[in-house]
């Protein structure tokens, strides 16, 4: 009787908890890539990289793409905080419980037009945040966005003092804040997504691939050291490399060849999908917004070296924003082997703090980032890090 009941527990224990164990070792696909790769979530991450990923939840990539709440959404709802002033337009943001609504009053008219919700938040904050808001399943930016600087609404880069229609985002306008989306065509204007398959921010998968088969294997082989069914960056040569980041990093690659923007997997070549426009100058200025790849790739440092890329600075797993020691000992890893010195003087260094980067890659305003923050004031400049790593002028020096 006992070895039956026994029994008994055991079979009823696996009944109730098939389900479980199904989902462990079937975990939920979020999303296929064009290259039939199943996304199943940075969460997956956790288990095994725990470390790495409660970091890079920190990040300004993870940051840079989420579903809008009151968490992420950094401008103010608050009367006499909430309203952006326009020459023909005013924009009131208000809250309804949990959502979050763009109302519009258009000046000397009567028409009406119903507000509009914040769905998605586009940016980390670091500096400003666009909104998106979905018609049925078509995606379209809110006129307000905000401006950290200010810590204030303003008008979204690129759009007019009046009201103009809402601005349909493409998939191109996407790439550099969600993982992954899936286009459903046919399009017209190309905004037409399928909401089931957006993975927001930019998380573990982006880089390292769709991981089905690698959660899978090591779930059920817990044992294993050696990583199977991932992209390890390290194996890369330098320019699949450099590619992973010029995806992003690289200008907006307007011209796409193959696919679409989330085509484009790392280990490939990213030139046989998308590539920017070539207008024959080759000393033409690039903005130091979106091309950080182009300006470190006319560095000094980056052309005197063979092995340099963006990696050499920066670990994606971690936020870095603001630790001048780091940077500085990254710096003085290459150039302290041909001892060369600091020629400021002690002044210089001691007003810039001994922070290499405020000299040699200052902020500077970019030209392609510009928003208005209300009816009475020019388009102001979004204040962007250069990498074109030189020698700059004392005046150029910018924190």
């Amino acid at each position: 009787m006992v070895i039956a009941l026994l029994g008994l527990s055991t079979f009823v224990y696996y009944c109730k908890n098939v389900k479980s164990e199904s989902d462990y070792y079937n975990p939920q696909v979020l999303a296929t890539h064009d290259n039939g790769g199943h996304f199943v979530g940075s969460k997956t991450c956790m288990e095994c990289h725990a470390d790495i990923y409660n970091t890079h939840l920190k990040t300004a990539h993870f940051n840079s793409g989420a579903i809008a709440d009151s968490s992420n959404i950094k401008g103010s709802f608050e009367e006499g905080s909430n309203i952006l002033d326009l020459k023909n337009v005013e924009f009131v943001m208000r809250a309804d419980g949990e959502d979050f609504y763009q109302h519009t009053r258009i000046k000397n008219r009567s028409a009406e037009i119903p507000p509009a919700k914040f769905d998605i938040v586009i940016g980390s904050g670091v500096r400003g945040q666009s909104y998106l808001t979905w018609e049925k399943d078509n995606l379209y930016q809110l006129q307000t966005s905000y401006y950290t600087p200010t810590d204030s609404w303003v008008n979204s880069p690129g759009y007019p003092t009046y009201y103009d229609e809402p601005r349909p985002i493409r998939d191109a306008c996407l790439k550099c804040h969600i993982t992954f989306a899936k286009s459903v065509e046919p399009s017209p204007k190309g905004n037409h997504f399928d909401k089931s398959q957006l993975i927001y921010g930019i998380d573990c998968e982006r880089c390292h691939g769709p991981s089905v088969e690698h959660v899978v294997y090591h779930r059920e082989n817990p044992e294993a050291m050696e990583a199977k069914f991932t992209l390890k960056i390290e194996d890369l040569n330098r320019q699949q490399r450099l590619d992973l980041c010029a995806q992003c990093h690289s200008g907006p690659r307007s011209i796409v060849l193959k696919g679409n923007s989330f085509s484009y997997a790392t280990g490939e070549d990213l030139d046989q999908y998308t590539k920017n426009v070539d207008r024959g100058d080759r000393v033409a200025k690039l903005d130091v917004h979106g091309n950080q790849y182009g300006l470190l790739t006319r560095s000094e440092c980056f052309k005197q070296t063979a092995t340099m890329d963006c990696s050499t600075c920066h670990d994606p797993h971690k936020k870095e924003r603001g630790n001048t020691s780091y940077f500085n000992a990254k710096c003085i890893g290459c150039h302290s082997k041909d001892a060369m010195l600091c020629s400021k003087t002690t002044t210089d260094k001691h007003i810039m703090a001994n922070n290499c980067i405020s000299c040699h890659m200052p902020t500077t305003p970019s030209q392609a980032m510009m928003v208005q923050l209300d009816q009475d004031s020019l388009e102001t400049s979004f204040n962007i890090r250069t990498h074109l790593i030189a020698i700059y002028d004392k005046e150029l020096w910018r924190d």
